[in-house]
């Protein structure tokens, strides 16, 4: 048969003709379905989906993880399926390639992460829509501290690939209104990570506010992958950290510095060292016009230039082991029944002192470096000034105070607790810089002790803290 035959060049033009009608028609069908006012496209609507086989819950589904051998566990023949609510959302981009979801909508008591390959999950399985997930094929392995879901490939757990998402993730017709479980941080435990949860009277750490402006969420120049921000209980005093991704639209956003609540998935940082909160969108916060709970700081007076006597200066420079440290009249003692005190370091040639949780086994650790006694008598205008750097932060966990009653033990002399800058460093890495404080004694009187107390543990509390030039001055 030719191409130039003209009953087929007839026909060809009549199939052509026909096929621009119906797409004319499917145009003006979609137009009369859209609101001229304001172009909303029309619902979707989802029917109820059939599913032949049985049904299984999340809780039994992380249950064939072997958490001794961290062996991945691959599902096959079960012919079953897993139930669950999406409790996330990457449409702010702080969710990336995953979905949680948690076995109720609300009193949830089991979570996990599935891994999928699409970078907008949010437009198919919205927040709070209850799906099904076929596990033939899928495979449950420990990444990052949470148990996913995913493909198997080479040792590892990734994404579902986009040709096979329609083949193990089912959409329902039913989308749930989520309610956060509310907790205290104090009762963070692994039953509750991959949850949708909800912390009340709570607030930034003060520290997140001594400069100009507030930080960010996560825009800030050492926020390499996330930004890591210390919330605290107003009520208790506990402390946790918001996490919010680089990548989030609203990364660049300041820091509410208010207290409220805010309702987030719980789940574990990248290297598992400590519990975190991801927002799924800043309108999680509700933080308002909320009072602050700061403590109550000893204060003198707003003069912060140093005095051109020198009282007490310690720049650590010739201390290289604990004993020398002891012979100068400090005070370094642990008093939760540990061993880990403050101790002498170096880095980039610069001596100084160290404490830190990590790789103690210590929970909690409590420690106390007290400086000799500092006469006032014959001075005043006095200035205290120290330098402090902050590595692998993952909690403000060091306070400073100073007393003119030390007993000689920590535990029994009353303190007064001193507005001292405590730098927040990286969440990952060494930090290189130190932060000055400068605070006015002047109203002390007599000898006085300043004290740097540590309050941190393992696993999740283990900041490392450095400690140099401590000084007071006068005229």
């Amino acid at each position: 048969m030719n191409d130039k035959n003209p009953k087929l060049l007839i026909m060809k033009k009549t199939l052509f003709n026909f096929k621009n009608l119906l797409f004319v028609v499917a145009v003006l069908s979609l137009n009369s379905c859209v609101k001229t006012d304001d172009y909303e496209l029309p619902e979707i609507w989802v029917s109820e989906i059939s599913f032949d086989g049985n049904i299984t819950t999340i809780a039994a589904v992380k249950g064939h993880f072997d958490f001794e051998s961290e062996d991945i566990y691959t599902f096959q023949n079960t012919g079953v399926a897993m139930e669950g609510y999406v409790i996330s959302s990457d449409e702010g981009g702080n969710f990336y390639k995953k979905l949680v979801l948690q076995n109720r909508s609300s009193n949830p008591t089991s979570g996990i992460q599935v891994l999928v390959d699409d970078g907008s999950l949010y437009n198919t399985y919205d927040f709070g829509r209850k799906i099904y997930v076929k596990l033939d094929g899928l495979s449950l392995g420990y990444n990052n501290g949470s148990l996913v879901l995913g493909i198997q490939n080479r040792g590892n757990v990734v994404a579902i690939p986009k040709p096979l998402i329609d083949d193990h993730l089912l959409k329902s017709s039913e989308t749930a209104a989520i309610e956060p479980l509310r907790v205290d941080i104090r009762d963070f435990n692994e039953g509750l990570k991959n949850l949708y949860i909800k912390l009340e009277n709570v607030q930034f750490n003060l520290n997140l506010f001594r400069e100009s402006s507030p930080l960010t969420f996560a825009a800030e120049t050492s926020d390499e992958f996330d930004g890591v921000r210390q919330l605290e209980s107003c009520e208790t005093g506990a402390t946790a950290m918001l996490s919010t991704s680089t990548y989030a639209d609203f990364r660049s956003l300041l820091l509410p510095p208010s207290s409220g609540s805010l309702s987030g998935v719980l789940t574990r940082d990248f290297y598992d060292d400590f519990f975190i909160i991801v927002l799924n969108t800043p309108e999680d916060l509700s933080f308002e016009d909320g009072a602050r709970c700061d403590p109550e700081f000893f204060k003198c007076g707003e003069n912060s230039t140093p005095g051109v006597e020198i009282l007490f200066q310690e720049s650590f420079e010739t201390i290289t082991t604990l004993r020398m440290l002891e012979t100068r009249g400090w005070t370094n003692i642990n008093v939760s029944g540990g061993s880990e005190v403050f101790k002498p370091g170096t880095l980039a040639g610069n001596r100084h002192v160290r404490i830190s949780a990590y790789r103690t086994q210590e929970a909690p650790l409590e420690a106390w470096l007290v400086t000799p006694g500092i006469s006032l008598n014959n001075s005043r205008e006095e200035v205290l000034s120290f330098d402090l750097r902050s590595s692998f932060d993952n909690a403000t966990i060091l306070r400073v105070y100073i007393t003119n009653e030390y007993s000689g033990n920590p535990l029994t002399t009353n303190w007064n607790l001193l507005d001292a800058q405590i730098p927040l460093g990286p969440s990952n890495q060494a930090a290189t810089n130190f932060k000055r404080s400068l605070i006015d004694i002047s109203c002390m009187e007599g000898t006085i002790n300043v004290a740097f107390r540590y309050l941190g543990g393992i696993p999740d509390k283990t900041t490392t803290y450095d400690i140099d030039n401590v000084r007071v001055t006068g005229n």
